[in-house]
């Protein structure tokens, strides 16, 4: 391998934040290529400011860098300026390790979290030299591999991608390092016989071995057309989080990132059952850290990174058994010196206590986002986020009373069976917030975000035909017209053409995959990017291809439907998920499962695997369902509706 250096540092001269491209962070592994050594070159397919401070990708760096006959390294999706001076100098995809070209690497590794970022990951491949379409490369070209949670639904892209990977990737990775290994050794065949191999590797699933038939524009079945392929390819599941303390190499950037603090993972999976929330349902079992090495990570990697602020990430942060005693040990630790801010970016309005609140502000107060969803009751037992008003006016009285005067609230917009009348509570609910915040200060604020819903594979709402545009918008009108007046109030919102496309992209099938190659060649990348993105490039990619974007869209889906996904399995069975979209339709929630007895989703059951929890006792107010008041202490006040005569089990 040789290094591109030369040939890219008189173009960085000519762009745009040049600093993204030149590498040399703190905790950079200098890998060691060989004739032996399996290569990946680990991309996110966004600008380096993005991710980088991806844990997902961090991770798989440092345990493949550990692996022994591995090396890895990384790449971004460079940004327009830089492009176009590749293009027009012919320098192609290069790693910001040590700028070796992307096509003398084995694997070309994406992580997608983000459905509008299908066409830069065909930019990357091409900008690589590599063939976009899986079919037309040949046996040295690299492997083309993704995953993350886009991949639960990777047939929009399955064309274009040799291997996909389903779940956690920590050990899956090592297998698969030891398949290519051992392709390579036998004189690197044909590449069927390598992805032969690999689809026997569970959890990773060969596009290219299975076979869809249609019957007009509905899916008849997906078959594997090898023996090696499984009929339904399952996820990888980490059973203990505790034996995969990463990372312990935190990358710390040399220009400025999103997120640019320290990263701990304090658990993972969800079990509150948000019915529209795809992470939750496909990352169960919840599998918290031990406390003790939550502490740990946090105090070595502030000592190393010289960060003065550390977050605790999870779905749910402040669910973890013992928060608060984490919170406090962290921000008393006499190695900090009382100047660590705690940051908890994944906060439970009925989880968050007068005590968190006084704990995270003792070094520097961070912004504090809550995150009711909808604007009302009625709503929120709809897609089973089970908080009350009250549970929501509590947080911001603890935040307020502890000295903040600034928040954020997010919800979403376009849910089943939602009215005007649940849209404008979400104005109600913004104006009585800052009317708490007045109690405590002259000039309280309240950032209204407000997102479009898209509906999400393995989801109890993948049945659901998403709103229109028009009518998302007219929604949003609703809420600036109510909002405009109230003082303290300022509503942000996602543009609504661009939750079409991305609902297009998570829902559909191969034929959509012709609609994002088309999409990129016309220019169309970085479309995640309000200023690229581009709604007739899409509309007019669907008509020339005979596609209806309103039957892949806003059409719901029928009990009997063979869905694109229904060969892979998340471990969710399919009947509990239709039976919870009945559920919310009949407005029946549904408690944490984490507190109380199993409902048989599948998650645990299937892969004989239970929830690990750092203890055994509830945190205090948070989990729905576990009979904790925040106020008085009794019993959590929420009545669930019950199912209705006849409904499915």
């Amino acid at each position: 391998m040789t290094s591109l250096w030369a040939q890219l540092e008189p173009l960085l001269a000519r762009v745009g934040k040049p600093a993204r491209y030149i590498g040399c962070e703190l905790g950079t592994v200098d890998a060691h290529h060989g004739p032996g050594v399996v290569s990946w070159l680990l991309l996110y397919p966004d600008t380096y400011e993005i991710g980088l401070p991806n844990q997902g990708l961090q991770i798989l760096y440092e345990i493949l860098n550990e692996r022994p006959g591995v090396a890895a390294e990384r790449s971004y999706a460079p940004w327009v300026d830089l492009e176009a001076e590749m293009r027009s100098a012919g320098l192609p995809l290069f790693s910001v390790d040590s700028h070796r070209p992307a096509s003398d690497f084995d694997l070309l590794a994406f992580n997608l979290s983000a459905e509008l970022t299908y066409t830069n990951l065909l930019n990357c491949v091409d900008l690589a030299g590599v063939p976009v379409r899986a079919s037309q490369r040949r046996p040295h070209d690299p492997l083309v591999i993704a995953g993350g949670h886009c991949t639960y639904n990777p047939e929009p892209i399955a064309d274009y991608l040799d291997v996909v990977v389903l779940g956690d990737g920590e050990e899956v990775v090592s297998e698969i390092s030891e398949v290519v290994r051992d392709w390579k050794a036998d004189g690197r065949g044909s590449r069927d016989e390598v992805l032969r191999r690999l689809a026997a590797v569970e959890g990773v699933y060969v596009p290219s071995l299975y076979h869809v038939t249609y019957d007009g524009p509905r899916i008849v079945s997906i078959e594997p057309t090898v023996p090696e392929a499984p009929e339904r390819v399952s996820k990888r599941t980490i059973a203990d989080l505790a034996e995969w303390p990463y990372p312990r190499r935190q990358l710390v950037p040399v220009t400025e990132v999103v997120h640019d603090r320290l990263n701990v993972e304090v658990f993972r999976g969800c079990t509150r059952g948000c019915r529209f929330c795809q992470a939750g349902m496909i990352t169960r079992p919840v599998r918290e850290r031990p406390a003790e090495q939550v502490r740990t990570m946090v105090s070595e990697g502030l000592r190393r990174t010289g960060y003065d602020e550390v977050a605790l990430t999870s779905l749910s942060t402040a669910d973890f058994s013992g928060i608060d005693h984490v919170v406090r040990d962290i921000v008393d630790d006499p190695t900090n010196c009382g100047q660590v801010s705690v940051s908890l970016p994944s906060l439970r309005v009925d989880a968050f206590t007068v005590g968190v609140a006084a704990q995270i502000q003792k070094a520097r107060r961070t912004g504090l986002t809550f995150a009711p969803e909808a604007g009302t009751w009625r709503m929120r037992q709809v897609i089973n986020k089970l908080i009350r008003d009250d549970d929501l006016y509590g947080a911001v009285e603890s935040a307020y009373s502890q000295g903040w005067r600034r928040m954020k609230l997010y919800f979403l917009t376009g849910l089943p069976t939602e009215t005007d009348e649940d849209t404008l509570g979400i104005a109600d609910l913004a104006t009585n917030v800052i009317e708490i915040g007045r109690r405590h200060h002259r000039n309280p604020s309240v950032t209204v975000s407000v997102g479009g819903f898209v509906p999400k594979p393995f989801t109890p709402f993948q049945w659901f035909g998403q709103n229109t545009s028009a009518e998302m918008q007219r929604k949003i009108n609703l809420l600036r017209d109510a909002t405009r007046r109230r003082h303290g109030v300022d509503l942000k919102w996602h543009d609504p053409k661009a939750s079409l496309i991305e609902g297009l992209v998570s829902r559909g099938d191969r034929r959509v995959g012709a609609v994002i190659e088309e999409v990129w060649r016309r220019g169309g990348t970085f479309q995640e990017w309000s200023e690229h993105f581009d709604l007739d490039r899409w509309v007019e990619a669907m008509a020339a291809h005979g596609l209806d974007i309103e039957w892949y869209v806003q059409r719901h889906r029928h009990e009997d439907e063979v869905l694109p996904w229904d060969h892979l399995d998340a471990g969710l069975h399919k009947d509990f998920l239709w039976q919870d979209w009945r559920d919310a339709l009949d407005q029946v929630g549904l408690e944490d499962c984490r507190w109380t007895p199993c409902y048989d989703c599948g998650a645990c059951t299937g892969a004989s695997i239970e929830h690990i929890v750092a203890s055994a006792t509830p945190p205090a107010g948070g989990s729905q369902g576990t009979g904790v008041d925040l106020a008085s202490g009794g019993a959590v006040p929420v009545a669930l509706s019950p199912r209705q005569p006849g409904a499915l089990v």
